[in-house]
């Protein structure tokens, strides 16, 4: 069989490294027929296409016109919020947008939300603590990361079910999933409904601003900050899915693989200081990312490939993550790792917004869950596990587990 990434084929998802590692050796810049587009695999290419100018961000527009003109008509709303994103936009629109929204994501502001983000890991521990079992997932991977930024937009948190409903939806679409035939008209629905929603909570803090996100980029544009009004209801939407959608998998898969290499697992227990490393290998080992696309902006030549303007690439960052070239054995999480440069949240310009918060919930997650959750192990065989239908998004829908309260 030839050597293609199979992003149908449940196997893949699950463990997609030993063809990343095939792939890094015997074809590293390799034209997929399945994905119709470049992919790669090597750290330094990776990192090269992250960082270089040769290529756009803005895979939407390209996708979107070739489509029919009956079946655009059927997503213009997802068309046009989803391409206000300032992840899928080019300087300087996206330099623009992202200044807007940067200030609550630094490093200074994060920290002060420390002791919020502890009492409600807290929170969600306890109220698992009798039964001595939970969804990783359920219980608090999801709801850690949604509530925050939440609070930090000003949505009520009473909305967590329905935001959830939205965002599954949203990410059939943005992860390119093969098992929903319907994933366009769910994704349209659901950004309709996320678009009304926000122009409501817009209105409502014109009348009555108040201390959160949303009210501080509204009062930007009116600053004269040149920030339209569906350019801020498309990156609230922006901000609460994404805010929460990877942080969300990347808890998940930390602790997944904790479990499966038990070793690392007791030594962050007993050596709690270890975390902030740790969380930097697990980022490493087995992100939230699988690939980031790009659409080339010009010909150019890589490893003795030419890509033509136009055409797609799937930057596996996941895959470089585990380049030996780069890595001491990348196969084995060791949370004492040092000179850990992994690609996780990217770098260069569209370097993760929230790479700060996200590394906050999760330290403090995995912290928790380490000491507190003993003997920690799944409830049901690793095999039958449901990863996301995705080769942009990595996680796994449901993680049940059993333990023993300390």
């Amino acid at each position: 069989m030839a050597l293609d990434v199979n992003h149908r084929d449940p196997g893949f998802l699950a463990d997609p490294f030993p063809i990343f590692k095939r792939l890094r050796d015997e074809d590293p810049v390799h034209w997929s027929k399945n994905l119709r587009g470049w992919v790669l695999t090597r750290y330094d290419d990776v990192r090269e296409v992250i960082v270089g100018d040769d290529m756009s961000s803005d895979r939407l527009s390209p996708f979107f016109k070739r489509m029919a003109s009956e079946e655009r008509n059927k997503i213009s709303d997802l068309i046009h919020y989803l391409g206000k994103w300032a992840v899928f936009r080019d300087p300087p629109e996206h330099t623009h947008l992202r200044g807007l929204m940067n200030q609550p994501f630094t490093p200074r502001i994060v920290d002060k939300m420390r002791e919020s983000i502890e009492d409600l890991v807290t929170g969600m521990l306890d109220r698992a603590m009798d039964g001595g079992e939970m969804d990783l997932i359920k219980d608090l991977a999801y709801p850690l990361p949604a509530t925050v930024m939440m609070d930090l937009l000003g949505v009520p948190r009473l909305e967590i079910d329905t935001i959830k409903q939205w965002s599954d939806e949203i990410a059939l679409f943005i992860g390119g999933a093969q098992s929903a035939d319907d994933k366009y008209a769910r994704a349209q629905a659901a950004t309709c409904e996320m678009a009304d929603y926000f122009r409501e909570m817009i209105a409502d803090r014109r009348k009555s601003p108040k201390d959160d996100l949303t009210t501080g980029m509204l009062e930007a544009r009116e600053r004269g900050d040149m920030l339209s009004e569906d350019e801020l209801i498309g990156n609230c939407i922006l901000l609460l899915f994404a805010g929460h959608e990877t942080t969300t998998n990347f808890i998940g898969n930390g602790m997944l693989a904790l479990m499966s290499q038990r070793d690392q697992l007791d030594l962050l227990n007993k050596e709690p200081g270890l975390i902030v490393s740790g969380i930097e290998e697990l980022l490493r080992y087995d992100g939230p990312s699988g690939s980031q696309v790009r659409i080339v902006s010009r010909e150019l030549e890589m490893r003795g490939r030419v890509l033509n303007e136009g055409d797609r690439i799937f930057v596996f960052v996941n895959a470089g993550n585990r380049d030996e070239r780069r890595f001491t054995n990348p196969d084995k999480i060791n949370v004492a790792r040092k000179r850990n440069r992994h690609l996780t949240f990217g770098q260069g310009i569209h370097f993760c917004l929230g790479a700060p918060l996200a590394r906050l919930e999760s330290q403090i997650a995995i912290r928790e869950m380490a000491r507190r959750l003993k003997d920690v192990e799944l409830s049901v065989p690793k095999a039958d596990l449901k990863y996301i239908d995705s080769v942009v998004l990595r996680g796994v829908k449901s993680i049940p587990v059993t333990f023993k309260a300390p």
